[in-house]
C-alpha cells in the first residue's frame, strides 16, 4: 500500500483559493486560543490548512466533496463576526473559520461553492428505477437464453468446427507434421 504524503503549500497543485484565515480549534484548551491563525489552501477537491504558508507540512487537510459553506455570522460576538464562515457535512466534523474580512468571507464561500458544484456536476445521478444497465446482464431473467455471439474478423471464412484430433498449427511448407 502506497502512502499519501501530504503536501507542501507550493506543491498541492490547482490552487483556487488561499491566504490566511482564523480557524476555530476543535479542543482550545484554558490557554490556548480558541482562534488560530493559518494559512489556508483551496484546491480542486481538498481544504489544506499550514501554521504558516512556508510550512512544509500541513496541520490539517479535508476533502471538501460533500461539504456546504455558508457565511455564519453566529460564530463570534465581537467586530469581526460578518467575517465569518463555516463548513459543514452531516456525520462529518464542521470547520470554521474567520476571513480577514467581510468581502474575503464571502469570496471562500463563492469560491467553495463554485467548486462543490463543479464536483457534483461531474456527478451523474442514477436512478435505479427509472432506468436498468444494460451493462449487467449477470443474473438476470434473460440469462436463460444464453446463445454466444462471436464475431470474426475475416468475415470471408465460413465457421468449421474442429474435430478433437485436428492439429490447430499450420503446416509450413517443407516440414511434415510429427506423428502423435
Amino acid at each position: 500500500l502506497e502512502e499519501i504524503t501530504p503536501k507542501p503549500v507550493q506543491d498541492t497543485g490547482n490552487i483556487l483559493k488561499q491566504g490566511y484565515l482564523e480557524k476555530r480549534s476543535r479542543e482550545h484548551s484554558f490557554f490556548g486560543s480558541e482562534w488560530q491563525k493559518r494559512w489556508c489552501v483551496l484546491n480542486r477537491r481538498t481544504f489544506y490548512y499550514y501554521a504558516n504558508e512556508k510550512s512544509k507540512q500541513p496541520k490539517g487537510n479535508f476533502s471538501i466533496e460533500h461539504y456546504s459553506a455558508r457565511l455564519a455570522s453566529h460564530l463570534r460576538k465581537d467586530s469581526r463576526k460578518r467575517c465569518c464562515f463555516e463548513l459543514i457535512c452531516p456525520g462529518k466534523r464542521t470547520y470554521e473559520f474567520t476571513a480577514p474580512s467581510p468581502a474575503e468571507a464571502e469570496d471562500w464561500v463563492d469560491q467553495i461553492q463554485f467548486l462543490l458544484k463543479d464536483l457534483s456536476s461531474l456527478t451523474i445521478p442514477y436512478d435505479e428505477e427509472d432506468e436498468e444497465d444494460p451493462y449487467n446482464d449477470v443474473d438476470s431473467s434473460d440469462s436463460v437464453n444464453t446463445t454466444s455471439h462471436n464475431t470474426t474478423l475475416n468475415q470471408d471464412e465460413p465457421n468449421v468446427e474442429m474435430e478433437e484430433d485436428d492439429d490447430i498449427y499450420e503446416v509450413l511448407p517443407g516440414k511434415q507434421p510429427k506423428p502423435k
